[in-house]
């Protein structure tokens, strides 16, 4: 598990600087770069909540939608034996890649 914020379906990766001694991150999954910061993991739960709450009323007056929207596909980069692999799984199932990779992540996810 990494260290992670969750508020409101918006996560945020959080970072610390030892040189600067504060906590500081950015909210992952939007198309606009919103960061935040604090001194105390009080302050930056805080300052994390503030800044989702502060994006969903930006995005409300630019009539945007806060999260990014996803296509469906995306490559994935593994290596050629695991990817041999995963074809021959797939075949031996009667299945494509695509719906055995999607499988997969159903049951990664669930």
């Amino acid at each position: 598990m990494t260290d992670k914020l969750v508020y409101k379906d918006f996560i945020g990766s959080i970072h610390f600087s030892a040189d600067d001694e504060i906590f500081y991150g950015k909210i992952e999954g939007l198309s606009d770069l919103v960061t935040f910061e604090g001194e105390s993991v009080k302050k930056l739960q805080a300052a994390f909540r503030d800044a989702v709450n502060d994006y969903i009323s930006l995005c409300k007056l630019n009539n945007k939608a806060p999260l990014k929207s996803f296509k469906g596909s995306f490559n994935v980069r593994i290596s050629p034996k695991l990817h041999s692999i995963a074809f021959k799984k797939a075949l031996l199932e009667g299945k494509s890649l695509n719906e055995f990779v999607e499988e997969a992540i159903v049951k990664a996810t669930i």
